[in-house]
Order: C-alpha cells, then sequence, then structure tokens
C-alpha cells in the first residue's frame, strides 16, 4: 500500500480535487508498479488564515 499526503490551500472545487487525485493516483501506480487500488491519497485543507508565505498570512494578501 501506498499513502500520498497531499496539503494545499482550501476552496478548490471538488472537481480540480477530483481531477488532481486520479492523476496523482495513475502516476505513482505507474512509477512504482503497484495496482491503481493499492495507492491511497489523503486531502489536507488549510484555511488561508492559517498559511503563510514570506511572513504574510495568505488571508491577507491581495485578492486573499
Amino acid at each position: 500500500m501506498v499513502v500520498l499526503k497531499v496539503t494545499l490551500l482550501e476552496g478548490r472545487p471538488m472537481e480540480k480535487k477530483r481531477e488532481l487525485v486520479r492523476r496523482l493516483t495513475e502516476a505513482a501506480a505507474r512509477h512504482l508498479k503497484e495496482p491503481q487500488e493499492e495507492i491511497r491519497i489523503i486531502l489536507y485543507e488549510v484555511r488561508r488564515d492559517q498559511w503563510t508565505a514570506g511572513g504574510v498570512l495568505f488571508s491577507d494578501k491581495e485578492g486573499g
């Protein structure tokens, strides 16, 4: 079994997340020679007020 953990900012549409996990599953299965059924993916979504870059909260950035 393979477990991939992905951390991303919250707010992406469900269809984008579906496409992401589909592609990650396919790539991991191909590269690791594992069946797709053995690939697990955990999505961790972080609020914009809990993620920073350069000492600035993403929620405080323009358009945040």
